[in-house]
């Protein structure tokens, strides 16, 4: 059931305790916040180490590049170029 709230002069918006009691919402709970025109989206997201998944994401990263032949910023630079063309 949709529920009425509003926003502090801080930004911070109050999520009604029956939603958050539902989606176990509670102090420190990470969300994501995106918009669709003027519909604003917030996903709760858990991310318990968020230095140990920018390290899994940069070993992917790095992982991708090396099978793309991609070895450093002039091989990045060259493939924007590519693309832009």
């Amino acid at each position: 059931m949709p529920e009425v709230t509003k926003m502090t002069s801080k930004g911070q918006v109050v999520i009604p305790a029956g939603i958050r009691d539902e989606l176990e919402l509670g102090e420190g709970t990470q969300m994501v916040v995106s918009r669709m025109g003027d519909l604003v989206l917030m996903k709760k997201i858990s991310i318990t180490d968020p230095k140990k998944e920018f390290r899994e994401l940069t070993r992917f990263g790095s992982a991708f590049a090396r099978k793309k032949g991609i070895r450093n910023e002039n091989d990045v630079a060259k493939r924007i170029q590519k693309g832009r063309e």
